[in-house]
C-alpha cells in the first residue's frame, strides 16, 4: 500500500509560483516548467499569492498565467499523486478545490492568460478566472483525465457544464479530447486568442483597461463588489463595497 508522502525540505522552499504587481495588475505565474504541474506544495503557494491579490490595495485585476512558452498548465502532477495514499489525494483534492473557489469569489477581475497547452487541472484552474485569453497556436486545451481512469476532480465538472452546457460537457469529459484554442473560443471557453508575437505584453496592455484611471476599472469594481453576477463559471454573490 502506497504510503503518504511528505515534501521534502527542498521541495518546500522551492519557489513554485511568482507573484508581482505591475501598474496595478497583479501577475500570478505557475513555475515549474516544462509542464507546470502542480504538487500540495504548489498549490500553497498559489493559494497564498491569491490570498496576498486580494489585500494588495496596489493591485486591481489579476492576471493568472503558466512559466515558459509550452504550458498553462497540464493540471495535477500525476507521479506526486502516484506516490501517495487516498487519504492525502483526498485531502489534496480538497484543497485544490478550496483554492479556486478562494480565485473564483475573489470581488478583483481575474484573467487568465493562457500562454501554451492547457488540460486537465490546468484548464480546470483556468475556468475559475472571468476571462480567458489564449495563445494562437502554442497548445491545446480540454478535459483528459478520463483516459486515466478518472473524472476531473477540482470543479471541472461544474464549471464546464456552465460554459458549454451540460450535454457538451458530458461529451468532452467523457471522450476526454484536446481541441484547439480556436474550438474552445467556438464553444466559449476561451474569451479571445491574441497573436503568438509578444502575447504577454498584449494581455497586459488588454488587463489595464481595467486598472484605474479608466473608466472600466470602476465597472469591473462594481460587478465583483456591488451586484450579485452569475456568468460562465462564476457566482458571485453581494458584499460590501470597496472604498471609492
Amino acid at each position: 500500500m502506497a504510503t503518504t508522502v511528505q515534501p521534502t525540505a527542498g521541495e518546500t522552499t522551492k519557489q513554485l509560483v511568482n507573484y508581482r504587481v505591475d501598474a496595478g495588475v497583479a501577475v500570478i505565474e505557475m513555475n515549474d516548467p516544462p509542464a507546470n504541474t502542480y504538487t500540495y506544495e504548489m498549490n500553497r503557494q498559489l493559494d497564498e499569492a491569491i490570498l496576498k491579490a486580494r489585500m494588495d490595495n496596489s493591485a486591481y485585476v489579476i492576471l493568472l498565467t503558466g512559466a515558459g512558452d509550452k504550458f498553462f498548465s497540464a493540471g495535477a502532477n500525476i507521479k506526486m499523486l502516484a506516490s501517495v495514499d487516498p487519504t492525502f489525494k483526498y485531502y489534496f483534492c480538497l484543497h485544490a478545490n478550496e483554492m479556486l473557489l478562494r480565485l473564483e469569489h475573489t470581488p478583483k477581475l481575474v484573467i487568465a492568460a493562457i500562454n501554451g497547452h492547457c488540460v486537465g487541472g490546468g484548464l480546470e484552474i483556468a475556468m475559475a478566472a472571468d476571462i480567458r485569453i489564449a495563445r494562437k497556436d502554442a497548445g491545446k486545451i480540454g478535459l483528459p483525465e478520463v483516459n486515466l481512469g478518472v473524472l476531473p476532480g477540482t470543479g471541472g465538472t461544474q464549471r464546464l457544464s456552465r460554459m458549454v452546457g451540460k450535454s457538451k460537457a458530458i461529451e468532452l469529459m467523457v471522450t476526454g479530447n484536446t481541441f484547439s484554442f480556436e474550438e474552445a473560443q467556438e464553444l466559449g471557453i476561451v474569451n479571445d486568442i491574441f497573436d503568438r508575437e509578444n502575447f504577454m505584453e498584449n494581455v497586459m496592455e488588454y488587463t489595464r483597461q481595467f486598472c484605474p484611471p479608466n473608466k472600466a476599472a470602476k465597472a469591473a469594481d462594481r460587478l465583483g463588489n456591488s451586484h450579485g453576477v452569475s456568468a460562465g463559471s462564476r457566482t458571485r454573490e453581494p458584499t460590501v463595497a470597496l472604498p471609492e
